[in-house]
């Protein structure tokens, strides 16, 4: 009896992101996961001072994340998009690994494409290693993420000068 029921192919990650999340499943011990998340973390840049200064605007900051965490995107001259961040916490190293591994995966890519991101890569990266208050804070970084490109993929079909950096004061 053949089956009447549809699956949908997961959604196609985009960037780097198939190969960051393969790399992180091949370590099946928790302490070698933690490790390289650790090492994420080591990488994370913070937001240079020609994007953005303290005190950060509040429109740049990620709701209900617990590491106080901030988005910008920079749309470039070639229609490519630049991450940045900023995480004002000196405990929020899941915040500081999810950052360095979204700039990695995403920066380069057109705003489309990083607007693709899902905060369903949050659990895939992280496993049992994060609190549910964490890891809600985290998928909200992503959606910031996926906000600021939403925000830079119109702005760039109007046509405007570049670069630009969002999210935009509303």
């Amino acid at each position: 009896m053949e089956s009447t029921e549809t699956h949908e192919a997961p959604p196609r990650l985009p960037g780097r992101l198939p190969e960051i999340l393969e790399t992180l499943s091949l370590a099946s011990d928790p302490m070698m996961r933690g490790e390289m998340l650790l090492d994420y973390a080591a990488r994370f840049r913070e937001v240079p001072p020609e994007v953005a200064r303290r005190p950060f605007p509040p429109v740049n900051r990620v709701p209900a994340c617990e590491s106080d965490a901030y988005v910008w995107a920079v749309l470039q001259p070639d229609c490519t998009l630049k991450l940045h961040f900023a995480v004002e916490s000196p405990s929020g190293v899941s915040a500081k690994a999810l950052a360095a591994i979204l700039d990695r995966a995403l920066s380069g890519l057109p705003p489309d494409a990083v607007a693709a991101v899902t905060p369903d890569i949050v659990p895939e990266i992280f496993r049992a290693n994060i609190s549910m208050g964490k890891g809600m804070g985290l998928m909200s970084m992503v959606r910031a993420v996926q906000t600021v490109a939403r925000q830079a993929a119109a702005f760039e079909a109007t046509g405007a000068p570049l670069p630009a950096v969002f999210p935009r004061a509303r």
